[in-house]
This record gives C-alpha cells, structure tokens and sequence, in this order.
C-alpha cells in the first residue's frame, strides 16, 4: 500500500437490499480507479459497516491519514451534519486526521450522465427522433425530497439544464417525499399541460424504495391515462461520468477545493420559511438507526420513521442535522 490517504466512502444506506448491492458496485469501480490505495466502505444508518467500523478496519490496516467523502448527489443534512459530525469525533477518538470532501453536487459531468440516462430511455421508443420528438415531450426529474429549499431547488436547477440543454417541450420537478409536488401529484398536474408523452427520471444514484415508488407512481399514472405515453429512465447507478465526478471531489481534498454551498445554508442565514434554524448547533443524529440492518435482515418496516414527524433537535452551521425523514 502506498503512503496516500486512505479512501472512505460514506453511504448513506438504505433498508433495501439492491440499493446497498449498489452501493457496493460503485466502491468496487472505485477501487478499480485507485487499485494502490486502501478503500472501505461505512454507511450513515441502516447497514453495517457503520462509519466507525470503517474507520477502525482501515486504521487497522495502516491508514494513517483518511480521506472521506459522501456517496451523496446533494448536500443535504446528511453531508452537511451528520457525517461530518462523526468523522469529527472519530478523528478526536483516534487522532488520525480525516478529511472530509464535498458531494457529487450539480456538476456538468453529472448532467452528461442524467443526459445519458434519458437517451437510453428515448433509444426504447419506436420512431421517436430526439430532435423534433423533445419538443413534444414533457422531462420530469424527481429528486429527494428535503426540508431544505437550497437542496430542492438544486434538484430544479438539474430539471432546467436538462430542459434547455436536450431540447424538451417543457420540464418539471418532483420529489420522492417530503417536499412537494410528490410526483403522483406533478403528473396529474402536468396532465393539463397537454402533451402526449412524458419520460420520467429519477434523479438518484441508487435504486431503494424511493425509485421503486417512483416509478410505480408513473405506471398507475400510466394504467389511467392511456393516452399518455409514460416512458420510464434509468436512474444515474454507477455511471462512468458519476465515478468521474466522485474522482474529482476526492482529488478536490488534496488541493483544499473540497467547498460546499454556505451562502443559502439556512444554519446560516435567515431563509425564508425556516428561520428558526439559524445558529442552532452541532449535532449529529443518527445513532437510532446506525447499522440496524436492512429489510432482508428483518423483513419489518421502520413505520416509526415516516415523514411525518419532525425531531426539534438544535443544530448549527457546518454540521447541522436536518429533520430525518427515513423514507428510504
């Protein structure tokens, strides 16, 4: 092993089983890009191992210094306070440094790969001619759902680039859960707009009971409107310009460009809707759920962790926690 910093992915985790295979498939691409340098995996809730367990394998096997950053498209709680939160004490506990890199965020290698994945989906479609079909066609992008609008109207931000860029008729954005419009919703809005085709894509990395609801929700819509023509696209998974971006923001450490959005961090600033969060401190908040398994291991659902509740913890800027809704 070389003397460079040892690699931690962090994955958010997931009580689906795919989702986690898949999470795993794209550490292993990840290996084959750095094949000289020591590489574990840890996840914030559900699976094991859990991020401690991680950091302890790879201290065991020399790390002398980490490098972590989060298997995540956007800056939510999660990258912004959770994880940083951990690795804070992890790096206390074991006085190793640990540093930290931003997520995938709004990048134009990630567009090229959501650009890709739509293509696939119009490659099914009989006689559709992407140049004159697009303007006929509606794009829905659903993203994660958050109750942090710099992190939902990142997703809406993804929706224009692509909208603009690939040429379609109109565009909107819809979310998994938790902010609205959900997407079952968004399509029977959208229905008055009068197109006779929409292709939906899930703006997610993984698959998971998110992206399995989402596309259910675009079957029924489908079953009851057979004059649409709904067209499901693949999700992002381990595209290859994914695995580029993840490259970047690891090498983003080293240079100290590892930077995530402050300026409408609502730690921060007074944003609108969410006043009350500005200067609430540092914690993290997943201790409940950390390495409790996943649906294979115990077949029950968490029902106790539904969007509906909010936890009223204090939070701060730079690890703050957000409100954990575990629908995923």
């Amino acid at each position: 092993m070389s003397d460079k910093p040892a690699i931690l992915f962090v994955g958010h985790g997931s009580r689906d089983v795919e989702a986690v295979e898949e999470f795993y498939q794209l550490a292993e691409c990840f290996r084959e890009r750095f094949p000289e340098r020591m590489i574990e995996t840890g996840f914030l809730e559900f699976v094991r191992p859990i991020i401690a367990d991680a950091v302890e394998k790879l201290i065991a096997q020399g790390a002398t210094k980490i490098h972590a950053i989060p298997g995540m498209l956007m800056i939510g709680a999660h990258a912004k306070n959770d994880i940083p939160s951990e690795l804070n004490n992890l790096k206390l506990k074991h006085g190793i440094p640990i540093e930290y890199g931003a997520e995938l965020g709004i990048d134009p290698k990630m567009l090229q790969a959501a650009k890709d994945r739509i293509e696939q989906a119009e490659a099914g479609i009989a006689g559709y001619a992407a140049a004159k079909d697009r303007r006929d066609t509606l794009l829905i992008v659903v993203g994660r759902g958050a109750t942090d609008p710099d992190a939902n109207s990142n997703i809406s931000k993804i929706t224009r680039f692509l909208e603009e860029g690939m040429g379609f008729g109109w565009s909107a954005t819809a979310y998994s859960g938790v902010a609205d419009p959900l997407v079952p919703a968004c399509l029977e809005k959208t229905k008055g707009l009068g197109f006779k085709r929409v292709i939906v894509f899930p703006y997610f990395l993984f698959t998971g009971r998110l992206v399995k609801r989402i596309y259910a929700a675009a079957d029924e819509f489908a079953a009851a409107n057979p004059d649409i023509d709904v067209v499901k696209a693949p999700y992002l998974n381990a595209h290859e310009k994914v695995i580029d971006t993840f490259v970047e923001r690891l090498e983003q450490i080293s240079t100290g460009n590892a930077n995530m959005n402050c300026q409408l961090c609502q730690y921060r600033e007074q944003i609108i809707g969410v006043e009350h969060k500005v200067g609430q401190p540092q914690e993290g908040h997943h201790h409940h759920v950390q390495g409790i398994g996943t649906d294979a291991d115990h077949g029950h659902d968490h029902h106790h962790h539904d969007h509906d509740h909010h936890h009223h913890h204090h939070h701060h800027h730079g690890e703050q926690h957000g409100h954990h809704h575990h629908d995923d």
